[in-house]
């Protein structure tokens, strides 16, 4: 027998749909119920790598963590991740199949991938109790609906119930709910249950009226008002604007255990990737983090990330333009602290073989560590585990540039060179006596009276932001009604909203 299961559609991106998702997960978790998280398609540079190997989103990464499961490709067998404004890296089943235009996507292979997308979702639904998916933008995209894999194109194939949230932050958020039932076919709108409002602040006696108008207008329940709450977007999937909206980077700097702070600066690259690597350092008193794209912004940093990215021969233009890169190398010789990560690391090194990502062929990097980076076809996914600075350290690695090194001092898989350190390793920072030896290091050289907290658990503080999502759902959403769906489907009977998709 299939488990239940249930779509988190929205009517923007950005709405909520990865955070509500991880909060029905978690409060499920809690109550007993063996549950997965699923999204078929999912468009991001923020990744994460599996222990069979396979790349997927870091959302549903953490989705599997709210759901307290081991995450694998099931949970989202297509990953898009952006060149370009017009292509993406296709990742199937965590493995790269190749880069793609959007109209070559949407023209033809994503149709394709449909069979795909519905064996793993039910595979999942014969595996677990319940399996909550996420969609991805709105579910009205009608230019888009013929080769839907991920809104009602999955709904309206797997009989899923939908569930459309709506971020009143933003305001119109009743249009948006009426809008987005209207411009649905017939068929599909018979999956659409009802309304989940999010980030609602004030009273919600105000807004009761327009609830019941829009049922009126609908014949759709709403099934809770959530509240606006600071740094809850934990890894979500796109963009900076959106993780600076959430994440420990949102919280208040806790004071410092020593007598000074620690400042550090993203150089925010074109492309950017995994830049959630940087939450483990804002989670630690007395550090503030910031991300920057002005060379005088690095003036006062007591630390500079070069963090990951998709086009790291881009990023490396991008820093000589905007002249972060002669910024950066100033710092290195002045001995202040410089970290790069993934394509960062690349890039900080003495030249780059690239005729897979750019295919620019050979290009100079910035010369401040002793590494030949040349990149291969196959990309690297693995999950590695070492010691560094005498703590041990997990990490991930996502990447084609395969790094030769001939010097420095050994750090993790890449090296040191005076203050300049440089890694593959993404998600190292999370290991919380490594982290605090390298804060160490950074506050040393920084003449910094800084002081790492000798309790600050990154994995506890993640659990605890999971938690405050199961809550929110717990205490805001009518979780009788929202069990009966995942159990039982979308009501019957539910009234068709004019004019409908257009023929």
């Amino acid at each position: 027998m299939s488990g239940g299961g249930l779509l988190i559609a929205g009517t923007t991106s950005d709405a909520g749909k990865s955070v509500v998702t991880a909060g029905i997960c978690r409060w499920l978790v809690r109550q007993g119920v063996k549950v997965a998280p699923f999204k078929a398609q999912n468009m991001s540079l923020n990744s994460f790598v599996t222990r069979e190997g396979a790349e997927i989103g870091r959302a549903q990464a953490m989705q599997a963590q709210a759901a307290r499961v081991e995450p694998t490709a099931l949970m989202n067998p297509v990953l898009l991740k952006p060149g370009s404004d017009r292509s993406s890296q296709v990742v199937l089943m965590g493995k790269p199949v190749g880069e793609m235009s959007a109209r070559g996507y949407h023209g033809g292979r994503q149709e394709a991938l449909l069979g795909t997308v519905l064996e793993c979702l039910a595979e999942l639904r014969g595996t677990y109790d319940a399996v909550i998916c996420e969609g991805a933008g709105s579910p009205a995209e009608i230019n888009l609906r013929r080769t839907d894999i991920v809104n009602m194109g999955i709904a309206r194939n797997a009989r899923l119930p939908v569930l459309v949230v709506g971020d009143i932050d933003r305001g119109g958020v009743f249009a948006s709910f009426f809008g987005t039932v209207a411009l649905l076919s017939r068929e599909d709108q018979e999956l659409v249950a009802g309304f989940l409002v999010n980030k609602f602040r004030g009273d919600v006696s105000l807004l009761e009226p327009g609830l019941d108008m829009l049922h009126g207008l609908t014949g759709r329940s709403s099934y809770g008002v959530l509240p606006f709450q600071h740094g809850l977007g934990i890894d979500e999937e796109d963009g900076l604007r959106v993780s600076l909206r959430g994440t420990v980077r949102e919280s208040v700097v806790a004071d410092p255990v020593g007598q000074d702070i620690l400042r550090v600066a993203v150089c925010a690259v074109p492309l950017m990737s995994n830049f959630t690597d940087v939450d483990a350092l804002a989670a630690e008193p007395g550090v503030v983090v910031r991300f920057v794209d002005r060379a005088e912004e690095l003036a006062d940093a007591d630390l500079v990330v070069v963090p990951g990215t998709r086009g790291t021969v881009k990023a490396l233009e991008w820093l000589r333009e905007r002249g972060l890169a002669d910024a950066i190398a100033r710092r290195a010789a002045e001995g202040r602290p410089v970290l790069g990560i993934c394509g960062g690391f690349q890039l900080l090194g003495e030249h780059i073989e690239d005729e897979v990502e750019s295919r620019a062929g050979q290009v100079d990097g910035l010369g401040l560590l002793p590494v030949r980076v040349r990149f291969a076809r196959e990309k690297t996914l693995t999950r590695p585990v070492g010691e560094a600075l005498g703590e041990p350290v997990e990490g991930y690695e996502i990447h084609h540039g395969v790094a030769q090194v001939t010097g420095g001092e050994p750090f993790l898989d890449g090296c040191r060179v005076g203050e300049v350190w440089g890694t593959h390793w993404h998600g190292s920072l999370e290991s919380d006596g490594f982290r605090r030896a390298f804060l160490r290091e950074v506050a040393a050289a920084a003449g910094r009276r800084f002081v790492p907290a000798a309790d600050t658990s990154f994995a506890a503080l993640r659990e605890e932001q999971l938690d405050r999502l199961g809550d929110l759902i717990e205490e805001h959403a009518d979780t009788d009604a929202l069990w009966r769906l995942i159990e039982s489907g979308a009501p019957s009977g539910l009234p068709f909203i004019p004019p409908g998709a257009p023929a």
